[in-house]
């Protein structure tokens, strides 16, 4: 049925609940039935469509407006909504097979038997259902559990009422309908991606050591290395950048924001698009991840905000001192404690139920490695616990919520310090008054760097100044994490302790550490655990903080001017390297040079075209691509400390380090491996990058420019390479859902958007495509915010969903 609202009866915009929406029953008996069958109630709700398929839904209250996002989402995203939902039950290896792969957005296990492990045990403890019982601050409030129980009806009424015409799970037996804790599980889900979700593997594997077993211990050298490394942001195909400015700096005295998430082009941590209006309530606009009820990144009428992932870890480990008679006991200040024994049974496809114990302590669960690369084998004497605050975190709806109903930055900081529930990104805010805000408000593990320096076992001695991966003694209970008195919930940070930047002309950060959001008011005096002080930035940070900050005091900002930012495709790489690249590559002794296979390459034209190169990652740029080939070969081959020339130093840290040191072993061979794989792949050397950097929607061919982290593009994309298919093919994560807000004195704030990979990953959808080809054109979305915008869209189209 569709219908065409009244004017004034609708105002226009809706809701901003962040990246882990959470929300649903009660655990009392009859609250638990109520909220673990599907249902509807009677729910319905308004939604205008406008240009590329954007929705902009109006409802009476929190679960009305649940039920039509819910509704929406469907409508373009059922079969990743619908594969989420498998992995939450804990069903994929009975639907799909125990060895395939999940998607990794909800966790980072490597199998589907390992998930569902993992998530079948969350369900059979009821660990969501008792978070949900919590009362709010602490817990979800009663507008995020209606929400979430709006959206599920909405879901449901969707699939009831519509036919899936997306192939990848039409006629599928797995698309089911959902229940409000189905939803509150995905809220879940993505809380602990940091931390049991990271460990989920060593969880579902851990067991205990068989007699006879060798007993081993990790290298502390080795597994200091492997922490650092995966927990460092500066090599991470996920990110993000934004900017804020102040009024010091803008044209009009207000405040302007650019928000570039760099996320997932394909599976269950995409960005969605809507308006979210309670009339007289609630009015915001922005992206969503898929699954959740509100606003993940985006702006109301008077604030604007983004996220970036943050240095923050958000995960500890206690070393315990085992029972020499008995591995699942652990002694706490001389006393023994049995471990809890959870067996978990999953049906497989083809084959019999598998059954796995888990072993849970007072700390968090046993986890015998984070990734193959750091192992913590559980032996006679030693095994390690995993402490995850976000585990007992459902608070980051509520959060997000604050930030939709925020008349000001200081509106956001309120939100941040009463509810505290975002569990691992920094947050970059401005607003109409002209005000800027830097925030790293994250829910941590309260590891003060005291207490890492008393209880650190000698591998926690290595570990936490590495990557501040704290490893505590957990044989002594004054090695726990205590509470500070301004914190929601024990074992966290509480506000105070967050490093915070108001005001600032300029206020950035680039998945570095907090202590660059300026370069001219460094931030320091926080403790390990949240980043560290002091070091080296990516390139991707070092070109951001250059751009952002030249554009402060150039000063006159406009929104324009955040719109160029966003797409310069500037190389800061090699604007330090490219010239010297060049003039190495000429001076080779007959303009050869030998590859890593002991073959002799021309590279002779390489040199020219380096030299040439407009030094950008632009689709009509020449020689763009052969740079790119030619460094990511140079960076896997030569050690940061041979690299540079001139090395890095605290004082001067946006331009240092830098001088290409094209004497170390390795240069002229990267140089040859790459001009040797373009010419295998029949690629010309000065090839547009667009021809060659693409991906493939439909019968479309569409260009994508951008560059990789390591080159420090501040629009970045992951591309993978396939030399068969004439180059980079896909595109697996990079700027995602962008926004650039800014205000000019009227009501409607001055909004200009782009989802790069589009509202549906349906092919049969029109909105399958359309904001890719406006990305690869560098072309916006002129955002329609204010109710006189959405009704004179040409492309409105007004539904009026109901049960």
């Amino acid at each position: 049925m569709r219908t065409r609202p009244g004017h004034r009866r609708l105002a226009a915009l809706g809701v901003a609940l962040l990246t882990a929406v959470t929300g649903t029953a009660s655990v009392s008996s009859a609250a638990a039935d109520r909220d673990t069958h599907p249902r509807g109630g009677g729910l319905s709700a308004t939604i205008r469509y406008t240009e590329y398929g954007i929705p902009h839904i109006v409802a009476k209250d929190s679960a009305n407006l649940g039920f039509g996002t819910g509704w929406a989402q469907a409508a373009d995203q059922v079969c990743t909504l619908a594969d989420g939902f498998v992995t939450l039950r804990g069903e994929r290896s009975r639907v799909f097979g125990p060895d395939a792969a999940p998607d990794g957005s909800l966790s980072s296990a490597t199998r589907n038997l390992s998930s569902d492990l993992y998530f079948k045990g969350v369900r059979e403890t009821h660990t969501v259902e008792k978070l949900l019982a919590v009362r709010a601050p602490a817990g979800p409030s009663r507008d995020v559990k209606d929400a979430m129980r709006g959206w599920a009806a909405g879901y449901n009424a969707w699939l009831k009422q519509n036919r899936i015409t997306d192939p990848a799970c039409k006629g599928a037996d797995w698309v089911k309908p959902v229940t409000p804790l189905d939803v509150a599980t995905r809220g879940f889900a993505i809380s602990v991606l940091g931390g049991q979700g990271r460990g989920i593997e060593g969880i579902t594997a851990a067991q205990p050591p068989t007699t006879g077993a060798v007993q081993t211990q990790p290298d502390k050298a080795d597994v200091a290395h492997a922490a650092r490394e995966l927990f460092a942001q500066d090599d991470s195909d996920m990110g993000s950048n934004a900017v804020a400015f102040s009024g010091a700096v803008t044209a009009n005295k207000r405040g302007l924001l650019l928000g570039n998430p760099h996320y997932p082009w394909q599976g269950g941590r995409r960005f969605w698009q809507s308006q979210q209006t309670i009339p007289g309530e609630l009015n915001v606009m922005g992206g969503s991840l898929l699954g959740t009820t509100g606003i993940s990144i985006g702006h109301n009428a008077h604030v604007a905000w983004s996220h970036t992932v943050a240095t923050g870890v958000t995960l500890n480990l206690h070393q315990l001192t085992l029972d020499p008679s008995d591995p699942t006991t652990y002694v706490v200040d001389g006393k023994k404690q049995k471990m809890t024994k959870r067996s978990v049974t999953v049906p497989v496809k083809g084959g019999p139920d598998v059954t796995r114990t888990q072993w849970w302590t007072r700390y968090g669960p046993i986890v015998t490695n984070l990734g193959a690369q750091l192992p913590l084998p559980w032996t006679a004497t030693t095994a390690y616990a995993l402490g995850d605050p976000n585990a007992v975190n459902l608070r980051a709806s509520d959060t997000a919520l604050g930030f939709s109903k925020a008349r000001s930055t200081a509106d956001v900081l309120a939100s941040l310090r009463r509810t505290q529930g975002l569990p691992w990104v920094n947050t970059i805010a401005a607003d109409s008054s002209g005000h800027s805000l830097f925030t790293q408000s994250q829910v941590l593990p309260r590891i003060t760097d005291e207490l890492a320096e008393r209880c650190s076992t000698p591998l926690g001695k290595a570990t936490y100044p590495a990557s501040g991966v704290a490893i505590l003694d957990g044989a002594k209970s004054d090695c726990g994490l205590g509470r500070d008195k301004d914190a929601v919930q024990p074992g966290i940070f509480g506000p105070s302790k967050m490093p915070v930047l108001k005001d600032a002309p300029y206020a950035e950060n680039s998945n570095d550490s907090a202590w660059l959001a300026n370069a001219d008011k460094p931030i320091s005096g926080y403790e390990r655990v949240f980043g560290n002080v002091g070091t080296q930035r990516s390139m991707r940070t070092r070109g951001a903080v250059e751009d952002v900050a030249g554009m402060a005091d150039k000063g006159g900002l406009k929104v324009a001017d955040l719109q160029k930012q966003q797409f310069a495709n500037r190389v800061p790489a090699a604007d330090l390297t490219a010239a010297d690249t060049a003039k190495a590559c000429a001076a080779l002794p007959g303009g050869s040079a030998t590859g890593s296979d002991g073959t002799a390459v021309d590279v002779s034209k390489a040199c020219g075209v380096i030299a040439a190169w407009d030094r950008t990652m632009n689709t009509d740029s020449r020689g763009a691509l052969l740079f790119d080939r030619f460094w990511r070969k140079l960076t896997a081959a030569v050690p940061a400390a041979q690299l540079w020339k001139v090395p890095f130093s605290a004082a001067d840290p946006v331009r240092t380090p830098n001088t290409l040191n094209t004497q170390a072993p390795g240069f002229a061979t990267a140089l040859a491996d790459a001009v040797a794989e373009l010419k295998a792949a029949s690629i010309p050397l000065d090839a547009r990058l667009g021809d060659h950097q693409f991906v493939t929607r439909g019968d479309d061919r569409v260009p994508v420019h951008g560059g990789t982290e390591s080159l420090g593009v501040w629009n970045k994309a992951e591309p993978v390479w396939n030399a068969a298919g004439g180059g980079y093919t896909d595109v697996t994560t990079g700027s995602s859902y962008i926004q650039a807000v800014g205000w000019d004195g009227g009501r409607c704030p001055v909004a200009r958007t782009l989802l790069t990979y589009s509202q549906s990953s349906n092919p049969n959808s029109p909105h399958y495509s359309d904001q890719t080809h406006l990305f690869a054109k560098k072309k916006w979305v002129t955002e329609r915010f204010c109710e006189k915008d959405i009704l004179t869209s040409p492309a409105l189209k007004v539904v009026r969903v109901r049960d």
